[in-house]
Formats: C-alpha cells, structure tokens, sequence
C-alpha cells in the first residue's frame, strides 16, 4: 500500500515538472485548442486592413494538428497540411500570448487569436485591441526587443 502511494506521488511530482517544463502556448484549458480556435496559418492569407480583429479566421474541428501540446484548427485541409509542414513559420510569437503584456513585463497573458498584426512576415497576438494599436505606432521593433527579453526571463524559449 505504501509503495503505491510513493509511486503515485513520485508521477504526480513528474507529471508536475514535465507540464512546467514545457513550452507555455495560449491555448484553453479545458479543450486545449490554441488561440481560440483561429487558424494560425490563415493570417498570412489575410489583407491587413484597419480592423483586421474582423478578418481572423475560425478554424474547424475537422482539422488539427496537434503542435507544442496544443491543438490548432484550420479552416482547410490545405491550410492544415500548410501549418504542419512549417509549423515555426505559421505559429505566432510568444506561442500565442500577448505580445504587448510581455512587452510591458506584465507577464504571459492568454489571447483569442482576435487581435493581431504582421510584422515582417511574423504573426504578433494580442489581449485587446490597445496593444495592437500601440505596436502598430512604428515602435514594434523596439517593443519587441522587450517582449522577447520578458520572454526569455519566464523561460518560456526552450
């Protein structure tokens, strides 16, 4: 009875540092889809107009790839089959989390995958529209050096 309950503490504990030891995605808890739901390789597809917080795109549960411990929805099989053959080039920065929070040291917050921008080919995610509108000012270069700084510090880059 005893080495049972050893066993099953030493799994639990393991279980523990393997979740804390792997890369954070912004993702639902209960579900483990990533960024909502929205497909990570459609933004690239998108025009970048004003308002591009109406054009992100749902992706459907007929097609996932699974990616990081998360689940990514695609709207196609074709822009499934895109995202798993290059999955570094369609994820977005920071595994989904608030490029502005990190930016102001605020921490990973989770987004919805509603909220985004491009820059230089890279998809950036954002909690609200404010942080968009502020990367969006002709700073990102220099917000970005600090969201990457915070980033390193959670030691989420690993």
């Amino acid at each position: 009875m005893q080495i049972k309950i050893l066993a099953a503490v030493i799994l639990f504990f393991a279980n523990v540092q393997l979740a804390l030891s792997a890369e954070p995605i912004s993702k639902s808890r209960w579900t483990g889809v990533a960024i909502g739901g929205h497909d990570a390789a459609a933004y690239h597809d998108l025009e970048r107009g004003s308002d591009p917080q109406q054009k992100a795109v749902k992706g459907k549960k007929a097609f996932i790839v699974e990616h990081k411990g998360a689940k990514w929805r695609f709207m196609s099989k074709a822009s499934s089959e895109k995202f798993a053959a290059d999955p570094e080039r369609y994820s977005p920065a920071y595994n989904g989390h608030c490029a502005n929070a990190l930016s102001l040291g605020e921490g990973l917050i989770q987004t919805n995958g509603k909220t985004w921008e491009i820059f230089e080919d890279q998809l950036y995610l954002f909690y609200a529209p404010r942080g968009r509108v502020r990367w969006s000012d002709g700073n990102w270069k220099t917000y970005k050096v600090a969201a990457d700084e915070a980033w390193q510090e959670l030691g989420a880059n690993q």
